[in-house]
């Protein structure tokens, strides 16, 4: 679609649309119309000269309204071939009330008269060769007689110098006529009548004379024009109302600043017979016969040489014209090949037009989004240039900051807070500068408190800081939340502390009691009984009271997991694993068990004592619950990352699915039948909970069990766990 002129729209808006259809398309913006965004997005504006440059192609509408009008009849037809070039078959012309497109109605269909709208029905667009300029033929020189006969008649109609002239022409009894080089009477004085023939219609000098008088003037004019000097005959003889009388003829050039020559040809009646008197030659017929023959040779061999080289230069042109006619062509074909051209470019063009209006489609919905974030973040944002001015702000950061819409570029140090943030302007220059991000707690005049977080801007294409971003998230519950749990985390210290009073107090208390009983009952066991059931009761006795010591000493040693606190440190694994054997070496040979390592990884950082502890529960509880085939217990460590893994695996008697999380519980012992109180795994899985690890288990009755133990890499802080004894 293409515009010339006027567009539709403006002229619209001056005569036809109503404010109901104004609505349609425009947005009001004061006291003027704004195209609505939707509309202006269609439509691409370019200068484009429509006299000189070539038509737009394949258009299936042209507007070119009031345009032409100002055009001459030439020039309009040279547009119109233009216009119908560029629209394609069924394109639509639209032109104004006053325009008609004469020249190239023959390829066009009325599609409505009032409206001036036209439907292209040409079948194949062909270059017109008025909308092209052709070359100058070689014409011979332009002749001014015309003009100038013309402009000296009007001028000297009136003119005091040709009245003056003419009064003088009739006292003298003489007839000047002024010719040019090609005899035409450009103006004369005097009477006429008694010279020149009676002719109408002709202003030739040599045909408005007698024969005789014509060949003087003749030969005089010829040879004057070639001497620019005066020449002159006497004695012509001419017949005038029947009488013979002679008469004088002098031809002089005319000195005058023009490109035209003239001359002035002067007639008198000799009236005195007497040849002393004569000014000129005497007329002699027969040699002015001769003379004027040879003039008239003259001019034809000159009018030959005119004729040969007008021939020539018509041929100059002639091939001149074909050469052209050539270009034509080929600038038709070029035309042709550019056409096509031209539209393939249209269709990328077209492609690129959807590609960007898709874009522009997202960047609309990102903007959206943005929009809709900002409203519905109640935690405020600010965002800085590098320049520290205010670029953007969030509807949440106005509580905290006075902010209006006039202080976006505004310096963020000439803005008022309501924050007790003193360091905000040196926080902004650091993250600027060093690029990392700066975190801080400020409470506000009101008594709320803020977590302020300053953070880099940076460009996604490079990676490169233009700004920073300052958020304000409202901690306010959260500090009263922490202010609360650190008083009660105070309150449960105490507790704590009580309680490992208490538990240490209690379990020496009956630690004391029950070494009395235990010496009470090693005298009565030295003691021979021959009551069977004396002896019975008093095994009853010793072994609870065994019982009763075990349980007394975990109680200690689950207060010692909670209180005893050991810093990490470097162990070897393998030393571990030596040392536990030579605890179990007893065991190990009564239940013909085999230790395989696996140790791809031989230091562990943890604590030392409580590492063990761990290893010799496994291995321990591994021997307990063997089954009659031979014991082989695996023993691996890998590296997991920057964790490591230690895995301890039984071909044992295995551990039923349903009761896997009860074997970590406080006295979650699964058999009653074999030696344990049941609190080994619980101890192990709390040390290792306490050191931020973590112990699973996988196990399948009849197959064994498999113990994994993942150990946390070692932090930048220090990191404690239970000791266990």
């Amino acid at each position: 679609m293409a515009f010339a002129g006027k567009g539709i729209y403006q002229a619209g808006i001056e005569k036809d649309i109503s404010a109901e259809r104004l609505e349609m398309h425009f947005l009001k913006d004061g006291n003027n119309y704004v195209v609505k965004p939707g509309i202006r997005k269609m439509v691409i504006f370019a200068q484009h000269d429509l006299v000189k440059n070539p038509p737009y192609c394949n258009m299936h509408f042209i507007s070119c309204r009031n345009l032409l009008i100002y055009m001459t009849p030439f020039l309009q037809k040279k547009i119109f071939s233009m216009l119908l070039f560029g629209l394609k078959r069924d394109g639509y012309l639209f032109l104004g009330s006053s325009e008609n497109p004469v020249p190239i109605i023959k390829n066009l269909e009325m599609v409505n008269k009032k409206w001036k709208i036209y439907k292209n029905i040409e079948t194949k667009r062909t270059v017109s060769f008025d909308a092209f300029s052709f070359p100058e033929l070689l014409d011979s020189k332009r002749s001014l007689s015309t003009i100038s006969l013309a402009d000296t008649s009007k001028n000297a109609v009136n003119s005091l110098a040709d009245a003056i002239n003419t009064s003088l022409a009739n006292d003298l009894d003489y007839l000047a006529i002024c010719v040019n080089e090609k005899n035409e009477v450009v103006k004369s004085y005097g009477d006429t009548k008694k010279y020149l023939l009676p002719l109408h219609f002709n202003s030739q000098l040599t045909e408005l004379l007698p024969k005789s008088l014509a060949v003087a003037f003749n030969t005089l004019s010829t040879s004057a024009l070639k001497t620019n000097e005066r020449t002159a005959l006497d004695g012509i003889k001419i017949k005038r109302d029947g009488v013979v009388v002679q008469v004088n003829l002098s031809v002089n050039p005319l000195a005058i600043k023009k490109e035209e020559k003239l001359l002035i040809v002067t007639f008198t009646e000799d009236k005195l017979s007497s040849p002393a008197n004569q000014e000129g030659l005497l007329f002699d017929e027969k040699i002015q016969q001769d003379q004027y023959t040879v003039n008239l040779e003259e001019e034809l061999k000159e009018l030959k040489d005119k004729l040969l080289s007008t021939v020539e230069q018509l041929d100059a042109s002639n091939e001149n014209m074909q050469s052209y006619n050539e270009e034509l062509l080929s600038a038709n074909e070029e035309m042709q090949s550019t056409n096509e051209e031209m539209q393939s470019v249209n269709e990328e063009l077209d492609t690129i037009n959807a590609d960007y209006q898709l874009k522009n489609k997202e960047l609309l919905e990102i903007n959206d989004d943005l929009n809709n974030y900002f409203r519905s973040n109640l935690n405020g944002q600010l965002f800085i240039n590098n320049d520290l001015q205010l670029m953007k702000f969030s509807p949440g950061a106005v509580k905290l900051i006075n902010l209006l819409d006039s202080d976006i570029g505004r310096p963020i140090s000439n803005i008022s807070t309501n924050i007790k943030f003193e360091t905000i302007i040196k926080d902004i220059q650091e993250v600027l500068v060093k690029g990392h991000v700066i975190t801080k707690e400020i409470e506000t005049n009101n008594g709320k408190w803020y977590q302020i977080m300053t953070m880099p801007y940076v460009h996604q294409a490079d990676n490169k800081n233009s700004g920073a971003i300052i958020t304000f998230n409202d901690i306010t519950e959260i500090k009263k939340t922490q202010l609360e749990l650190d008083q009660k985390n105070k309150s449960l210290l105490r507790i704590n502390a009580d309680l490992d009073n208490f538990i240490l107090a209690a379990s020496h208390d009956l630690l004391g009691p029950l070494g009395n009983i235990e010496t009470s009952i090693s005298v009565m066991n030295t003691i021979t009984s021959a009551e069977p059931e004396l002896l019975d009761f008093i095994n009853i006795i010793n072994s609870s009271i065994k019982k009763f010591r075990l349980l007394i000493t975990d109680i200690a040693a689950i207060a010692k997991v909670e209180s005893d606190m050991v810093a990490m440190e470097s162990v070897d694994i393998d030393d571990i694993i030596d040392n536990v054997e030579w605890s179990l070496e007893e065991n190990i040979q009564k239940s013909g068990a085999k230790i395989v390592r696996d140790i791809k990884v031989k230091q562990i950082v943890f604590s030392k004592k409580n590492l063990r502890s761990i290893v010799y529960n496994l291995i321990s509880n591994a021997i307990k619950f063997k089954r009659d085939e031979p014991l082989v217990i695996k023993i691996r460590t890998v590296k997991d990352g920057k964790n490591t893994i230690l895995a301890v695996e039984d071909n044992g008697q295995g551990i039923p699915k349903k009761s896997l999380d009860k074997i970590f519980e406080m006295y979650g012992r699964l058999r009653q039948d074999i030696e344990g109180s049941g609190i080994g795994l619980y101890l192990a899985k709390k040390i290792i909970n306490a050191a931020g690890g973590n112990i699973i288990v996988e196990s399948e009755p009849g197959k064994g069990s498999k113990f994994i133990v993942h150990f946390i890499a070692e932090m930048d802080y220090p990191v404690v766990a239970a000791s266990l004894n």
